[in-house]
């Protein structure tokens, strides 16, 4: 039996293609092993969002050629679409595969290993075959609906290694969900680069997402990151839906104007705050999780200390901060006013805390309370997994389950690396 090994990095589209590549490599007979182990073939799902994306990728490619000289390495994701070409100078790397390839990476592994020698550029274009993530790393199981993206914001290298938006078939997506619900998953997870942009036929995003909360099953919904400009009243309305969780990842990049306008976003601070005002009109706990830059180029004192006020006014669940990163293309590359690194790094030093703070604050408030928790990780008598918050849980039981849906009354909040709500049956 052949081994096979994955390492993915970047965003939760990226962590579902990865799914479905390694169920299918399970399911034709190979074994999945960690990617610290000697394996007959390597698949590196690449990110190239930022300077530090590229330089984990390159970690990861020497790693994998240090481990076994004879086995197969694959480089696909982003990165492989946006230094194809530097990737396919190194010799270690057998295949770059990009994107539009990816569902094709087992052909391409099987046909080596029968001798067949195919360049990546000849495999089918397909960005929706990947087929059912049963075998891979998550409980809960990822659709996607949609890749690409039209909105090019000046900091934002993935409208070229992704493509324009391109959405998935309505019937294809439901027939998908209703094959992983028959197979036993409880949770489901909406994912793509743009969903607030689907748009297929007559179908507009909350179209599609009033279809998947109609069908039959115990499972529940969850969203992935979305922009602020998908939102509209309809969708809002769906979020009081029983089988929706009460979790969102909304992207708010900074709380400036005028920075927000240098990013073309689509969207205002003013905009973005109405809307986690009406969403906390449905639920008060709803978690609302977001991204934010810093450093982009101009950004003053006073446009981090307006970022630092939304993060306070806004009560966020989590901050993901991110050091501007200039992508060569893009618009924000030619900009003047560069902020120094220096600069960056104490301001990232300030959100970080501002954020952590507000985190514990948010997750405290759910002590003495329930949550329903999905089980990933369990003995007999502890589970792990997460609330429909999407926020970590253990708690202490008998006979629990994996992929299990419990009751779980709150009792404290262990504060640590990453604080975690304790709880019983």
């Amino acid at each position: 039996m052949k081994k096979v090994a994955f390492k993915t990095l970047g965003c939760r589209l990226n962590q579902y293609e990865t799914d479905a590549l390694a169920s299918q490599f399970q399911t034709k007979g190979y074994h999945l092993v960690p990617f610290d182990e000697s394996a007959d073939v390597y698949v590196i799902n690449s990110c190239t969002v930022t300077h530090q994306s590229d330089h984990k990728s390159r970690n990861f490619i020497n790693q994998a050629n240090k481990r076994n000289a004879d086995s197969v390495l694959v480089v696909t994701g982003c990165m492989a679409n946006n230094a194809k070409e530097e990737l396919e100078n190194r010799e270690e790397i057998n295949y770059v595969v990009e994107n539009d390839q990816k569902t094709s990476v087992y052909s391409l592994v099987e046909a080596h290993f029968e001798g067949e020698i195919i360049h990546p550029s000849k495999l089918n274009a397909d960005l929706f075959s990947y087929g059912s993530t049963e075998k891979g790393f998550h409980t809960r199981s990822m659709i996607k609906i949609q890749d690409g993206c039209d909105n090019f914001c000046t900091f934002c290298i993935i409208p070229s290694v992704r493509g324009r938006a391109t959405s998935r078939p309505v019937e294809d997506i439901l027939s998908n969900i209703k094959e992983v619900i028959a197979q036993g998953a409880k949770e489901i997870v909406i994912t793509g680069v743009n969903i607030g942009r689907y748009d297929f036929e007559d179908y507009k995003f909350d179209d599609l997402i009033e279809k998947i909360l109609n069908l039959d099953g115990d499972f529940r919904l969850r969203i992935s990151s979305i922009e602020p400009d998908g939102f509209g009243d309809k969708f809002l309305g769906l979020l009081s839906h029983p089988k929706m969780t009460p979790h969102l990842h909304l992207c708010l990049q900074s709380g400036s104007e005028s920075v927000l306008l240098q990013m073309r976003r689509m969207y205002t601070a003013k905009r973005f705050k109405e809307i986690v005002d009406k969403v906390r009109g449905y639920r008060p706990d709803f978690n609302i999780t977001t991204d934010i830059i810093i450093g982009f180029p101009n950004e003053s004192d006073d446009d981090f200390s307006a970022t630092c006020s939304a993060i306070k006014e806004m009560n966020f669940g989590h901050v993901h901060t991110f050091k501007y990163s200039i992508r060569k293309g893009t618009r924000a590359e030619r900009m003047p006013d560069q902020i120094d690194e220096r600069i960056k790094t104490k301001r990232s030093e300030i959100l970080r805390n501002l954020s952590e703070a507000t985190k514990l604050e948010y997750r405290k408030s759910f002590v003495g309370k329930e949550q329903t928790v999905l089980v990933e990780k369990c003995n007999d008598e502890i589970g792990k997994g997460y609330g429909e918050h999407y926020i970590p849980v253990e708690f202490t039981g008998k006979n629990i389950r994996k992929n299990t849906f419990y009751k779980v009354k709150i009792t404290s909040l262990e504060d640590g690396n990453e604080p975690v709500l304790k709880g019983e049956l």
